[in-house]
């Protein structure tokens, strides 16, 4: 099937059922996508990662332009060959870690300047050069560079960060049109959380011949209701023939809210930064493995997961790892949050299929609403 392809074989109200067909193998969608910052998920190799069932992970063309450098990825044969990854691999733009260094940085309309959070070095980023890096890097799905803004940004501002992202939007295809080799591009639906900014965004964005499109711009300190009410708006304005992908969110129940708002894709450091700070997320809720009533816990972390971390170690020993600082803690629980995560998305997969995804939205909303604290916090 050509790179590109994408197809809906079943749906349940919005949720949908998808097959994503990319050069490096097909995606089941919905999906969520451990982050690989710097070509590696941090604490796991590629055979953790196949074992637990992810079928595409992140890299970041920001932190990998400036280290180890693209041109040396693509001497040494690009992401895949480079960190033994055989599966898919999505590209962001570095316009999110862009906007988070926004200290360090200078927007014109050409593109950004910015200066490297390592050696303070100076950088020049435009639209066609953040894809021509992500083809160095060869990476499976490229996004092309946009602004995002703050929650506190004002109309004006926003309105024109939108013309910015659609102008970035469309010299980005100049030199990447659809057809070009086998790497996809997606576009990126911005608009901060102005309703009629997000209108306007999405049918400039979509008139483009991108491959997916995304939902960029949220999560970014705003209230759940807030996010929830501006992807319920921006979701639907999507073209339903192709993949939609809402960037960088989120909990469990932001994903199965996404689902339900008919999105494919998701992508979050949520589930590994918060193994390495000791907050794992299981069938009851979250915990935290910290806590001293786990000190003698025999019991597995989660009894209903069937993770390598699950299957072979009790709460007790967790715990002991993670206060005694030992390195096995951060593969450990990285591995059984990613796990959970991954296995979670099959499960909505599956009820989409039955029918059921309705009464599975329900349970994590349970689970994991927001009035559910971190166990023993």
């Amino acid at each position: 099937m050509v790179p590109g392809t994408f197809t809906i074989s079943c749906t349940d109200g919005p949720a949908r059922l998808g097959t994503l067909h990319t050069a490096h193998g097909c995606i089941q969608t919905p999906v969520f996508m451990p982050v690989g910052t710097q070509a590696s998920v941090k604490s796991l190799s590629p055979q953790d990662l196949t074992g637990i069932g992810a079928q595409i992970i992140l890299g970041n063309t920001y932190h990998l332009y400036l280290r180890p450098g693209h041109e040396l990825v693509d001497q040494l044969g690009g992401l895949h060959a480079f960190s033994s990854w055989d599966r898919p691999i999505l590209t962001d733009s570095g316009g999110y870690q862009v906007f988070s260094l926004s200290a360090l940085r200078r927007l014109t309309p050409e593109g950004v300047e910015f200066r490297s959070h390592i050696d303070g070095s100076k950088h020049w980023f435009t639209p066609q050069r953040v894809m021509d890096i992500q083809a160095g890097l060869g990476s499976d799905i490229m996004m092309v560079l946009d602004e995002c803004v703050s929650y506190d940004a004002n109309w004006e501002y926003t309105r024109d960060s939108v013309q910015l992202t659609t102008a970035w939007a469309q010299d980005s295809l100049q030199g990447y049109p659809p057809g070009r080799g086998n790497q996809l591009v997606f576009g990126i639906v911005q608009g901060g959380f102005f309703p009629d900014l997000r209108t306007r965004s999405a049918e400039e964005i979509t008139a483009l011949p991108f491959s997916g499109f995304a939902v960029g711009g949220l999560s970014v300190g705003e209230p759940k209701e807030v996010m929830l009410d501006i992807l319920a708006h921006t979701a639907p304005l999507l073209p339903a023939d192709k993949p939609r992908y809402l960037m960088g969110v989120g909990t469990p129940l932001d994903l199965l809210d996404g689902v339900a708002q008919g999105i494919d894709m998701f992508d979050c450091v949520l589930p590994t930064r918060n193994a390495r700070n000791g907050t794992l997320y299981t069938s009851q809720g979250k915990i935290n493995i910290k806590r001293r009533e786990y000190r003698a816990d025999d019991s597995p972390l989660d009894p209903q997961c069937n993770c390598y971390t699950c299957t072979t170690f009790s709460r007790a020993y967790l715990r002991h790892l993670y206060t005694a600082r030992e390195l096995l803690a951060y593969r450990l629980n990285t591995l059984h949050n990613l796990a959970f995560y991954l296995n979670l998305m099959r499960r909505v997969r599956e009820a989409i299929s039955a029918g059921t995804f309705a009464q599975l939205h329900r349970e994590i909303q349970q689970i994991f609403g927001e009035s559910q604290n971190v166990k023993g916090v």
